[in-house]
């Protein structure tokens, strides 16, 4: 019995093992060459529930990917992560350097934006070797008409290295990088068709730099690109307009001469040489301040005092006073003026009290009327 036992517990063992060693997955990256992997939506569209089982219809799923090194909270410093929308693949991509060999786990988060609350998790396990050869000559081209996103893919990339082999005059072609210009302090595009952020890629090869490519390192290429020149015409080769690149801003790296050691500090003795007795500086010549006390404090009290005159005089010496108001303002004016707070008055009482108990109120209006009979008369 025991025995049984032992061998169900080895048989859930190897097959725990081989479930866990099938969701990992494996790639290989080289030292100083680009590396992409493209999650594909379609691949993690049917761990989800089918849709079609309740509405027998398919239904494209919104999915995000979030990419992490396994226990990090980011990605390696080489490789980076992009995703335009939900509804787009995501892509890891970036260079290696030789610091970087060895093994990469990263894990790999799906969230399905319709239901929030189906993730899955993978690990991609990325295997950075090093590299026999570096290309000697490597370039560097910006793409205007570009997004990061649309130069990934394989097909992009291909035509990519189409336009520029006929440019470079070579067939042997890698692409050694590529940056988004975002990552280099450009500026972020417009939401609309026609905006772009543009696209750095760099390429190398083993053959040496065709004479158009040379054109970049010449006193002539400065002058036209100061003055907002253009490719010359001979250069410009791209049989699709997006992948056009600015000559401007083209770099050429010429790794086939060796590089040239750093120079060596001298070290010293450790001991500062004489400089000779510290003669302190005089003291400056002493200021008179009087005429900036008055410049910022005289004068302008004495104009706050003018100013506080001249109100006062407006304010208490040119008031038309009640007995000029009351002679030039009509009689009625002044009646109807001086009974408003009686009138308020009795309003407020009546307010307060029974009406049926409130004595009838005063024509308020009789008095006037007879004032106003009255000034007839006369």
């Amino acid at each position: 019995m025991a025995d049984k036992e032992n061998w169900a517990l080895a048989i859930t063992v190897f097959l725990t093992s081989l479930l866990v060693g099938q969701a990992d997955m494996f790639t290989e990256a080289t030292v100083g060459k680009l590396f992409v992997y493209e999650l594909q939506r379609e691949g993690y569209q049917r761990e989800f529930e089918p849709f079609h089982k309740v509405y027998d219809r398919d239904f494209n799923d919104p999915l995000v990917f979030k990419c992490n090194k396994e226990r990090f909270p980011d990605l390696p410093r080489w490789l980076r992560f992009t995703q335009r929308d939900p509804y787009s693949n995501g892509f890891l991509y970036g260079t290696p350097l030789p610091e970087d060999q060895g093994r990469n786990i990263i894990q790999i988060f799906v969230s399905n934006r319709r239901s929030y609350d189906d993730v899955i998790k993978e690990r991609l396990v990325i295997n950075v070797v090093h590299a026999g050869r570096q290309h000697p000559y490597q370039a560097e081209f910006f793409l205007e008409l570009r997004n990061i996103e649309n130069v990934l893919p394989l097909d992009a990339r291909d035509e990519i290295i189409k336009d520029t082999k006929t440019l470079w005059d070579t067939e042997v072609l890698e692409f050694v990088n590529i940056t988004s210009a975002l990552d280099r302090g450009g500026r972020v595009p417009l939401p609309l068709p026609g905006y772009f952020e543009g696209v750095y890629v760099k390429l190398g090869s083993d053959k040496s730099f065709s004479e158009c490519m040379l054109k970049t390192v010449t006193p002539e290429h400065e002058r036209q690109c100061a003055a907002g020149g253009k490719m010359p015409g001979e250069c410009k080769i791209c049989f699709n307009p997006i992948n056009c690149i600015t000559w401007c801003k083209t770099v050429l790296f010429d790794l086939s001469k060796p590089i040239p050691p750093a120079r060596v500090p001298t070290v010293g003795s450790g001991i500062l040489e004489w400089g000779g007795e510290f003669n302190p500086p005089d003291s400056p010549p002493e200021r008179d301040f009087f005429p900036d006390y008055i410049i910022t404090i005289i004068i302008p009290f004495i104009i706050a005092v003018i100013l506080c005159l001249i109100l006062a005089y407006v304010m208490c010496c040119r008031r038309e006073g009640v007995v000029k108001r009351n002679t030039t303002t009509p009689d009625v004016q002044l009646y109807h003026h001086h009974t408003i707070q009686g009138n308020f008055n009795e309003l407020r009482r009546m307010a307060g009290r029974d009406r049926s108990t409130m004595d009838r109120p005063r024509q308020c209006l009789q008095p006037l009327i007879m004032s106003e009979q009255t000034m007839a008369g006369r």
